[in-house]
């Protein structure tokens, strides 16, 4: 286990930790992705070809290791994007003319002035180090620097422990969406949006 006071952040994310990037964002997520995605390769595939360094923070261990991340999304790109013909290149096109439609209902559209979180991540091994906190932290400092007003984010109903760590940061609940009789397929109830003013 590394010590706290060795774990670096910065923005993006080596190119040689873009596979292990992948992987934990798509353990993070199974849970809302996992039947709409999986199978697991493909899943993990996907976030390999998609995801943006550009729109992250990482965590870094002392000897280069990939400990975990934030993403974010604004209006000049997203960390988890992708496009219809990502979805082919790995689904094949059947497969991606029916994801397609379902994870637009996923996608999230960010005001004037609003940083939108777009998925936290740390390891396992590295879990319990503070890490959630700092990357959570340094999302906040990302926003004030770009002369954001706010930061949006998220929640979904089957992870309290994200919520809690949320509102200990200053998030609060402006509203919840109910995914109704889609709730099956994406694997929770409802989510809750929460927001952060920032000074």
């Amino acid at each position: 286990m590394s010590d706290p006071d060795d774990i670096s952040l910065r923005a993006g994310f080596p190119e040689a930790t873009s596979a292990t990037a992948a992987q934990l964002y798509w353990a993070a997520f199974f849970g809302k992705l996992g039947k709409l995605m999986g199978p697991d390769e493909r899943g993990a595939r996907f976030f390999a070809r998609v995801l943006d360094p550009g729109h992250a923070i990482s965590a870094i261990g002392p000897d280069g290791a990939l400990l975990g991340f934030a993403g974010f999304k604004t209006d000049k790109g997203a960390f988890a994007g992708g496009s219809l013909g990502d979805l082919a290149a790995i689904y094949g096109w059947f497969g991606a003319l029916w994801r397609g439609p379902f994870l637009a209902l996923l996608g999230r559209d960010i005001a004037p002035g609003e940083l939108l979180m777009d998925g936290i991540a740390v390891a396992p091994q590295a879990r319990g180090l503070g890490i959630g906190t700092r990357l959570l932290g340094a999302i906040l400092e990302e926003a004030g620097a770009r002369g954001m007003a706010q930061v949006r984010l998220d929640v979904i109903d089957t992870n309290p422990r994200a919520r809690a760590l949320y509102e200990r940061r200053g998030f609060v609940s402006v509203g919840a969406e109910n995914t109704g009789a889609l709730a099956r397929l994406f694997g929770f109830t409802s989510a809750t949006r929460m927001v952060c003013r920032l000074a």
